[in-house]
């Protein structure tokens, strides 16, 4: 009897495989984007006085890039970081998120790990597919932090059509 179960696992195997299964195509954020992200980020809240540090992350929420600003505190780059992967999980602000938790703070999603309910962080949009995101931390003020997200974004804005 075990032996006609081994010999009918390989047909079970290949009909359980669609027929029509096909590689998936996704765009991603490539490491010279994400550089420019952070610089023109780091470089608009420098301008503004702000010494910041900045995450990029992908898809799947993983870590392009972190850059530590000069003279920044050491909790920047782990809430930059925390920031964009929430941003990215979420498909939204950080800030709309910290917004919905504030309204119902019974939400079970501030539990999970990487997710920190602070303004600051903004995905990074392909058409209407979140692709990654960008979080900033450093400036007094996650509202200070979400406006260099967002100019690192539109620098990039043409390549993500």
């Amino acid at each position: 009897m075990r032996a006609f179960y081994l010999s009918a696992l390989p047909l079970v195997c290949a009909l359980s495989v669609p027929a029509e299964a096909q590689l998936l195509n996704q765009k991603a954020i490539p490491a010279a984007m994400a550089l420019t992200i952070a610089q023109v980020a780091m470089d608009t809240c420098k301008t503004n006085g702000y010494a910041v540090s900045v995450s990029v992350v992908g898809r799947a929420g993983e870590v392009i890039l972190q850059v530590r600003g000069d003279g920044t505190g050491p909790h920047t780059v782990e809430n930059s970081f925390k920031k964009a992967y929430t941003s990215r999980t979420f498909r939204s602000s950080s800030g709309d998120f910290a917004k919905r938790l504030k309204d119902n703070p019974l939400l079970p999603l501030i539990h999970l790990s990487n997710v920190v309910a602070a303004q600051g962080a903004l995905p990074i949009k392909a058409g209407d597919d979140v692709i990654g995101a960008v979080g900033v931390s450093g400036a007094p003020g996650g509202e200070k932090d979400e406006v260099c997200a967002q100019a690192g974004i539109d620098k990039v804005a043409d390549q993500l059509k």
